[in-house]
């Protein structure tokens, strides 16, 4: 959420950053409520000071003073009690409209209405020329006997994926993999649950609004997350950290759910979009300087980028749109993989930078060098996701007769040169 006093103080630039968010935000019921808010507390304080003035003179005042004093503190108690109510309630309702108000992006993000308004920045990559017509990844899998993708939709329903053999092997060591070489970085591995409670998504920023997306188990009060950044948001919220040696870098691995919503109809063939999915995710505390968090948004995109020239797939880095990033975003990369059976790119990685917007939900603070707790900034990014990362590695890989050649940097964590 953005700081009550600078969305006072910055009106205009608020609104034009839900505008080109697409984002509705009632900005002149929120600074109505914040002025009653206030009112009412100062109100509250004056007649808290105001009995207990009669109070502390009460002793000492004459008998027939004391009814009236005691009308007095009673009827002050009573004022106090009514506006703290009040207060209270429009308290709630303001908390509720400041979780809409989006962040504000980046000057050099491209404005427009959605994914159509991205502008690639650099393609990175040799696109293959195969000299043959390329099959898509379920075919592969098929014909060599890599997956069961026909079979678990009995079990499962849709948009689940059931892997095989090697394929199965090479999943698990692409996770390791990925886990490894982010650790080698200076980012502390952690393994988190998928199972979080709803104020760990508000903290993190899918609540309220992307509750669809969201699988609840409304029994236990728990939600399963489709990213470690839900856990890894909360797992010091409250806290004040020391950041005096840098910031917190965690690679966090966890099984991750999403329901798909409003995706009906898109790739639905294959592994591109499925309900659960592994994911190795990149994720940084810092303090709030904005250009140390930029010096960290470019580190983030920069590992994501080796691990797909490791993997020997070509890529393209996007500068995400106002309308595309979503709320928290104050800047937006997607990395989009090259596809050769759908002849384009498809996003693999997304990398983001928040400022301080996630960590105020999240109480995310530290103490500056000079002893000031301020709110921290927070960054996020993919490394590496699966099963969607198969899909341009088996395709791009591929031979005439239905093999997969692994890349080099696999080659000697799968025994040899092929899959």
């Amino acid at each position: 959420m953005l700081d009550l006093a600078f969305i006072r103080q910055n009106r205009d630039l608020v609104a034009r950053a839900a505008a080109d968010k697409n984002v509705a935000v009632d900005l002149d019921r929120l600074l109505m409520l914040d002025g009653e808010v206030r009112s009412a507390k100062t109100e509250v304080d004056k007649l808290r000071a105001e009995r207990n003035a009669i109070s502390a003179g009460f002793k000492s005042a004459a008998p027939e003073e004391k009814a009236e004093l005691g009308r007095r503190a009673k009827e002050a108690g009573a004022r106090a009690t009514e506006l703290e109510t009040n207060a209270a309630a429009a308290d709630a309702e303001l908390r509720g409209l400041l979780l809409q108000i989006p962040n504000i992006p980046f000057a050099g993000s491209p404005v427009g209405p959605d994914e159509d308004s991205n502008v690639v920045v650099r393609t990175e990559g040799i696109v293959p020329d195969f000299g043959f017509t390329p099959r898509d990844h379920v075919e592969l899998t098929e014909m060599n006997g890599w997956a069961d993708l026909s079979r678990i939709v009995q079990v499962a329903g849709s948009r689940q994926y059931c892997l095989k053999g090697r394929l199965a092997i090479l999943e698990t060591v692409l996770m390791s993999w990925a886990l490894q070489k982010i650790a080698a970085h200076g980012f502390t591995p952690i393994t988190v649950p998928a199972l979080a409670r709803g104020e760990a998504f508000e903290r993190q920023g899918m609540f309220p609004g992307a509750e669809d997306e969201v699988y609840a188990l409304e029994k236990d009060s728990l939600f399963l997350a489709g990213t470690a950044e839900v856990a890894l948001t909360s797992l010091h919220s409250g806290e004040i950290l020391d950041l005096s040696n840098g910031p917190v870098l965690y690679a966090g691995y966890s099984p991750c759910f999403r329901r798909e919503a409003g995706s009906a109809g898109r790739d639905v063939r294959g592994l591109l979009r499925v309900h659960q999915f592994l994911k190795v995710e990149q994720y940084v505390i810092c303090e709030a300087d904005e250009a140390v968090s930029a010096e960290w948004h470019a580190k983030l995109l920069a590992l994501a980028e080796e691990l797909l020239t490791d993997l020997e797939i070509p890529y393209q880095v996007i500068e995400t749109s106002t309308g595309d990033m979503g709320l928290g975003k104050y800047r937006m990369n997607d990395i989009e993989s090259w596809v050769p059976s759908l002849g384009k790119y498809r996003e693999t990685h997304s990398c983001s930078t928040l400022h301080d917007w996630q960590a105020r939900r999240a109480n995310l603070r530290y103490r500056d060098k000079d002893g000031k707790v301020r709110f921290a900034h927070t960054l996020n990014n993919t490394a590496l996701a699966s099963p969607r990362i198969l899909v341009p590695l088996l395709e791009n890989h591929q031979t005439e007769d239905g093999r997969v050649r692994l890349p080099k940097a696999l080659q000697p964590l799968m025994g040899g040169e092929w899959l």
